[in-house]
């Protein structure tokens, strides 16, 4: 009854100014929209050092028609410069006038200069953003990141798109890449064992006959602000990518570089290849293997010295000979024992070179290190400061076939 009475005091005035009120609230939030006309979406961004600090290429999306000649997904880089990262992007709304947003940002790649020097003052600035998201590709670029960034795709609209497709499900399956994120590698490279690894990518022109626009025809490069087009009856040498090595990191610095093989190896060991194929010899004549199933491990033992000890255990079939042969011979679930025994010898040699590898370089890859601080306080104080040098090797290899 007191409530009631409350009410009916209250004036009506109140009541519409307190309607007119949150009316204003309403209509005067964006609600978390974007204006496309006001924003630069930012699909991936290239960072390089300079002499005062960094350059940094964001490539941003930009509309296209809707019909089938112009449809599709077009773009253009621009470039800034400052002394940090947060220089750069701000420039880029001075340049352009359009907001820079990181919510979509797919890809991040480092020039393998700044990479080598230390590559989290390059990070900084994206790992505090609450816009950039955790899963965003992370790579080292051969040479300077915005160039690799601007060079125009022989097979996607943006050479980001293009970069993106090397770290798909079915290029992890094929071990051929080892893709890592900017949360998996930030927790790697701050962890005990201050480790990480990144895939390296590089670009190669493509051969045969060269075009001025690629599928949709991205945007070039542009500096100042300014976009230029593919178009025109330009002769812009377009470009194939590749992933297939590894760069890994100690202290946030790039201290080596991992081959094909040894990737391959990595791969292996993660246990993440079901479909992946591998060369062996058969007496001397090549042929390739295909894996149908794939276990790997690597753990760390302290029990006498420090000693990793890495497993791996697949099961193939023949894919591929070098030579003609019958029709019966030529395929099949078997593989002869000969071959395999080759095939657990080269993968043997494989891991061990990963190995030497990553011990040469001050890298523990497989944070072995943080394993034993989880494990056991009192060994990692004994080992922590000589913990590379003291680590010996076994590995187990098992390659087998249908029966």
């Amino acid at each position: 009854m007191k409530v009631r009475r409350f009410i009916k005091t209250i004036p009506m005035k109140l009541y519409v100014l307190l309607a007119a009120v949150i009316l204003f609230a309403f209509f005067s939030n964006d609600f978390g929209l974007v204006d496309i006309q006001k924003t630069a979406i930012i699909l991936a961004a290239a960072i390089d050092k300079t002499e005062e600090g960094f350059s940094l290429t964001a490539q941003i999306a930009v509309p296209k028609g809707s019909d089938r000649t112009t449809g599709g997904t077009s773009s253009v880089e621009i470039e800034a410069e400052g002394k940090t990262v947060s220089d750069c992007i701000t420039l880029i709304y001075t340049k352009t006038g359009w907001v820079p947003k990181l919510v979509f940002c797919d890809l991040i790649l480092i020039g393998e200069e700044a990479a080598k020097t230390d590559m989290m003052d390059s990070l900084n600035y994206f790992l505090r953003n609450e816009y950039m998201p955790d899963s965003c590709k992370l790579a080292v670029s051969e040479g300077k990141a915005g160039e690799i960034l601007s060079s125009q795709s022989a097979i996607d609209d943006a050479s980001s798109l293009a970069i993106n497709k090397l770290f798909s499900d079915a290029a992890q399956k094929s071990g051929k890449v080892m893709p890592s994120t900017l949360k998996d590698f930030s927790i790697g490279v701050y962890g005990v064992s201050k480790s990480g690894y990144l895939p390296y990518v590089s670009a190669a022109p493509q051969q045969g006959e060269q075009s001025g626009e690629s599928g949709g025809g991205s945007g070039g490069s542009s500096s100042g602000g300014s976009s230029g087009g593919s178009g025109g009856g330009s002769q812009e040498e377009l470009k194939i990518y590749s992933a297939d090595r590894t760069a890994i990191f100690t202290d946030g610095k790039m201290v080596g570089l991992l081959p094909r093989e040894e990737t391959f190896a990595f791969s292996l060991l993660k246990g993440k290849v079901f479909a992946g194929t591998f060369n062996a010899m058969d007496g001397d004549k090549p042929i390739t293997l295909s894996i149908i199933k794939n276990k790997g491990g690597a753990a760390l033992s302290s029990k006498e010295g420090l000693r990793a000890k890495f497993s791996v255990d697949l099961l193939v079939r023949l894919c591929c000979r070098s030579t003609s042969v019958p029709v019966d011979e030529g395929l099949g679930d078997t593989v002869p024992e000969k071959i395999l025994r080759d095939a657990e010898g080269r993968i043997a040699g494989y891991v061990e070179d990963l190995f030497q590898t990553c011990k040469a370089c001050g890298c523990d890859l497989f944070n072995f290190k943080q394993s034993l601080y989880r494990s056991s306080l009192k060994k990692y104080a004994k080992w922590k400061d000589n913990f590379l040098p003291s680590l010996t090797m076994e590995t187990q290899i098992a390659v087998r076939t249908k029966k």
